[in-house]
């Protein structure tokens, strides 16, 4: 099935709620990231509410997010659009633990419980939008649920989850996002608050299957669930070797000739995709130009 994401309204427009498949697209940075399966579970959960996010944005708008503990997988960056594009990478890849006491990847372990999770929005306008919350679990899910309520002030749940095989490739990666508008009754944040209590694992219903659609159906019940758009998701990285050599033109002539006399060349690895571009002395030659 091919990763996307639905954005619904339920209990009559007093909720919003956003729901996705992502198990290629995190498998797709497992791979480029060669991340072990802690980290994969890091990184992908990341990733994963990074796109829901993207999906609130529109036109050419866009958010980074960088979740920064006190754990040894260091940094997690991640970044997505109004689009469905998303990529992300983490400082160390080669994290592993023990499952913890509840029988799940130790992502807590890995990312740390002190730290920061801040998120920059790109509208487009002269100045960012920047929010920064405190880790309050590590475990990535709470802490965008804690992130929204400070920061945005809307009452959210987030959930993402995701499945690694003995071999390290995913099995299975989802999550959903939900908000309730202003105005809505004590009544009805009651009851999401039983039935997301009793929610099953998000990766456990996408191994099993269950598309975005019935993800939410099953979280809201008897409830109608209006699906309001379907939007497909998927890795993309923008970087290319025109945008590295626009880079390496803004370093200067004097640095670009020392590549030259020293390197007799230039190599530069993107972060988020890991390709690397290859510049001969020519080609930097040309670039002095």
């Amino acid at each position: 099935m091919k990763d996307y994401l639905v954005k619904a309204t339920t209990f009559d427009g007093s909720v919003r709620a956003y729901a996705v498949s992502s198990t290629n697209t995190v498998e797709e940075a497992r791979r480029r990231q060669d991340t072990w399966a802690t980290a994969s579970a890091a990184l992908g959960r990341t990733i994963t509410i990074t796109a829901m996010m993207g999906a609130m944005l529109k036109g050419e708008d866009s958010n980074t997010i960088k979740v920064q503990g006190n754990g040894p997988i260091g940094a997690i960056i991640a970044d997505g659009n109004a689009k469905g594009h998303v990529r992300g990478y983490v400082n160390n890849p080669h994290v592993d633990f023990e499952l913890n006491e509840k029988g799940k990847l130790d992502v807590a372990r890995a990312v740390g419980t002190e730290g920061s999770l801040s998120v920059i929005k790109d509208l487009g306008l002269k100045e960012y939008f920047t929010g920064e919350v405190p880790i309050v679990s590590g475990e990535i899910s709470e802490d965008f649920t804690y992130y929204f309520a400070t920061s945005e002030q809307v009452p959210s749940a987030v959930g993402a989850g995701v499945l690694v095989n003995p071999d390290h490739t995913i099995l299975a990666a989802g999550g959903f996002i939900i908000q309730v508008m202003p105005g809505a009754g004590e009544e009805i944040i009651t009851r999401l608050e039983e039935q997301i209590q009793s929610f099953p694992a998000i990766s456990t219903l996408v191994s099993e299957g269950k598309s975005p659609e019935q993800i939410l159906q099953r979280l809201f019940v008897d409830e109608e669930v209006k699906i309001l758009e379907s939007m497909p998701i998927e890795f993309r990285c923008k970087c290319s070797k025109d945008r590295l050599a626009n880079a390496i033109i803004g370093l200067g002539n004097e640095e670009i000739q020392s590549m030259i006399d020293q390197d007799h060349g230039a190599e530069a690895n993107c972060h988020f995709c890991n390709e690397t571009y290859h510049f001969t002395e020519q080609e930097l030659e040309e670039l002095m130009q």
